[in-house]
Formats: C-alpha cells, structure tokens, sequence
C-alpha cells in the first residue's frame, strides 16, 4: 500500500455491480503453487479456454521462460497488440501477433517451430516476445525505480527501455499509458482460479486460492464484498475492484461457503479469528500492517507461503503478490490472524 490508502472503511453493500471477468474452466497451472511461493507476480494459472487452441501449448510454453511473465500476462499482450491475428501490421511496420517492428525482430527473433524464424508465425511471435519481455523484466529492474515491474515492462515494450528510464517510470504518453491501462486489464480475463483448492481442500489453501483468482485486479477505494470485486467509493467510484480489506472478506466468505463474513474494515479484521506468532503462520491466515501510525492496523493481506502474500496495495495498483522480506513491508509492525 505504499504511497496510497487501503481503504480502513466500515462498508454496507454499496455499489454491488460485479465485473463480469472471464475466469472460467480450463485452468492450466503451468508454474506450480505449493507453500514455497512459485506463482508470478501477475499469475501463473492460464485459463485456456480462453486462448486460441493452436496458440495454448505455446502460451503456456512462453510463461516458463522467466519468473514474472506469466502466460496470463503473455496471452493478454497478444491480444492488447493484435487481436490474435498472425498476420497483423500496423502503420508504424510492427508485424505478426506480437507486433514486432522489423529490427527489433531481427535482434530477439527465435524459430521456435523448426521452420525458420518467421514473423508470420504464431508460436515464433509468442516464445520471441517472452524472450523480449524477459529481457525487458531485467532491465526495468535494473532501473531501481518505484513502480510495478509489469507496468514498466510493457511501457518498456510500447516506449521503450530508454523512456521509462528518462521519464522514472511509465511515460507520460497517451499511447503508452493505455497500452499499460488495457493490458493489466485483460491479465483477469486470461487467468484461471487454480483449482484443487476451489471446492475443497484445508481451509487455509482455499483463502489463498480464492485471493489469487483476482490477481491483476484493479484497485478500487471501498472495492469488494463477499461475492467479488465492486465498483469502489469516494475516489474509487470510478473503478471496480477491491481494496485490501474486500479482497480478504471475499476470499475468507469464499473459502467458508459464505459461513464467515468479515467486516469490511481491516482495523477489525485483524480482531476477528485466533491470533498467531509471525512464526507460525500458515497459507491462508490474514496479515495485518499498521502502515501509517503504530496500532492502527490500516493494510491487510492474505498469506500464501514462502515469505509472500497476495494483497490490494493502493489506487492505482492491482491485486498483486509481495514479499514480507521487502523492506518496506519487513519494517512494519504485524498481526497475524487465522480465521478458520
């Protein structure tokens, strides 16, 4: 939540309007998501469904290339960049499914089929843009400059690397702000709940099952309820989304069957259920962060294993995964709870 405001706010049912994105059947978890962490920052579950079919084994392909690009992430640039058409060119000589301009081709192309590397081809466009974003992830890192990497690796891909250096983060560029605005918005479209923990399994799984399925998200001020994201409040009326404390009241509501509903107010959150040692904690328990003023518990999160929790940070950002062990987040006061 660095830099913005979780909403700490009691909420009735206001504005119930639930996006209608398409997380359906199909779910390919090509990254694996055990207690050690392994899933990517924007989500490594494909729903495949929604890939074309001659494209899926080369989507999943493509989100094994490098840690934080994932298929999801892959499959909505394609989309974003050329509606899934092979052949597609635009006025400024960018080609194929990838949208590749002809030198930057050249320099990243691979041939991943065996036929000779082709910008006419699908699976040859797909495993070069991983290439590229992967490269692109590295050097956006590199940086060392606030923001999301994602959002700076496809500003990267749109700007390119020397405009987001100069402009300290996503240019301001119509082109390239939408560019960023679309693809995180089609990430949720292209991702999958990850499944053996959807109906059943230990009720901690659950929590951190439900709370993933919405990774890429968008935040939204007052956002969320036990059913799914809402449009938001105040200045999140003009999104729909969560904020940190509806996400961990949908997923915990979700994981119970509807039997626990937690109040929408992360300062009463973190008084609901049994408290647990940091030592002790376990996929599925809620963290809370006193951010701003000592005892006041203003962030919570879902706890997924490996030092990580998924989490609504603050306007501007989405549903997202983070480390305990960065700083920013290792330096504040915690309460650890276990709601089921």
């Amino acid at each position: 939540m660095k830099g913005g405001g979780c909403a700490a706010v009691a909420l009735g049912v206001v504005g119930t309007f639930v996006v209608g994105l398409s997380i359906i059947g199909g779910a390919v978890d090509e990254e694996g998501d055990d207690e050690k962490g392994g899933l990517s920052a924007f989500g490594g579950s494909l729903n495949a469904k929604a890939v074309p079919e001659q494209y899926r084994k080369w989507v999943i392909k493509a989100g094994k290339v490098c840690p934080g690009v994932s298929s999801p992430l892959i499959a909505a640039q394609i989309e974003a960049e050329s509606g899934w058409n092979p052949l597609a060119k635009s006025p400024a000589a960018a080609r194929g499914l990838s949208q590749f301009i002809p030198g930057t081709w050249e320099t990243w192309k691979v041939d991943a089929d065996g036929g000779g590397a082709s910008w006419r081809s699908g699976p040859d466009n797909i495993m070069t843009q991983a290439a590229y974003d992967c490269a692109l992830m590295k050097q956006v890192k590199g940086l060392r400059i606030k923001g999301e990497p994602t959002r700076l690796m496809l500003a990267a891909y749109n700007a390119g690397p020397d405009a987001v250096r100069r402009y300290q983060g996503v240019p301001p560029y119509q082109e390239t702000q939408q560019y960023v605005k679309r693809i995180m918005g089609l990430i949720p479209k292209y991702s999958a709940a990850l499944r053996p923990e959807a109906k059943g399994g230990p009720f901690g799984r659950r929590v951190a099952s439900y709370a993933k399925r919405w990774i890429g998200t968008p935040y939204a001020w007052g956002g969320g309820d036990a059913s799914g994201p809402t449009r938001g409040i105040d200045h999140g009326s003009g999104t729909t989304g969560f904020d940190c404390s509806g996400l961990v009241m949908y997923a915990v509501s979700q994981a119970s069957g509807g039997d626990i509903t937690l109040p929408h107010l992360s300062q009463a959150q973190v008084l609901e259920g049994k408290s647990v040692k940091l030592g002790d904690i376990k996929v599925g328990d809620a963290i809370g962060f006193a951010l701003h003023e000592a005892g006041y518990w203003d962030h919570i999160g879902i706890y997924i294993g490996g030092g990580q929790f998924v989490h609504a940070p603050s306007t501007g950002d989405v549903v997202k995964i983070s480390s305990l062990h960065e700083p920013y987040y290792k330096s504040k006061p915690k309460k650890i709870r276990r709601y089921g």
